[in-house]
């Protein structure tokens, strides 16, 4: 059995409609450094984030903290959306977010299912930064529940999901907040 504590990032200095892969504001820094706090008792654990520059800005303090470094991991990005033009990426998403994922088509389930992968695959305890959307498929399969967002997860919070037996299941949903991908 192993404890994942899900990080989202904090806050991008631009929305899903605005950068392609923006880094963090000056709150999404200061957010970065109070989960870091909150988390450093924990370990050093393995730190894992997501390659967008959101993420691993947003594991910087902690893997500072641990004196360790952050192993990127692929497939705990966002999810891929079918277009670069951040008009049209941000109107999909928004769009996507409304339903289920059996209506999304096999390359976004496929996109799921090797996000659990990833978290089913840890050797252990671990802290992995990672997305909106992708924080909700995890809990959407631990919870058996096929819509797209199950919650809101805030920038820079901490949800922790446990592995047994193959499953993942959820111990505590992070901090939930009136929040827009970004």
């Amino acid at each position: 059995m192993a404890k994942i504590y899900l990080v989202r990032h904090g806050k991008a200095a631009a929305g899903f409609d605005g950068h392609h892969d923006p880094g963090l504001d000056t709150l999404g820094q200061e957010q970065a450094a109070r989960t870091a706090a909150a988390l450093a008792p924990l370990g050093p654990l393995p730190l894992y984030s997501s390659p967008l520059a959101r993420a691993r800005e947003t594991a910087l303090p902690l893997a500072d903290r641990w004196q360790t470094r952050i192993m990127i991991e692929p497939r705990v990005a966002e999810i891929p959306s079918p277009t670069t033009d951040l008009t049209a990426r941000a109107e999909w998403l928004r769009a996507a977010m409304q339903g289920r994922w059996r209506d999304l088509g096999p390359e976004l389930l496929a996109w799921r299912d090797a996000l659990v992968a990833s978290l089913l695959e840890l050797p252990g305890d671990s802290v992995i930064v990672s997305h909106y959307v992708a924080i909700n498929a995890a809990v959407g399969v631990a919870t058996q529940d096929d819509r797209m967002v199950i919650f809101a997860p805030d920038n820079a919070s901490v949800t922790v999901l446990e592995t047994l037996r193959g499953e993942l299941h959820v111990r505590a949903l992070g901090a939930s907040a009136d929040t827009f991908v970004n």
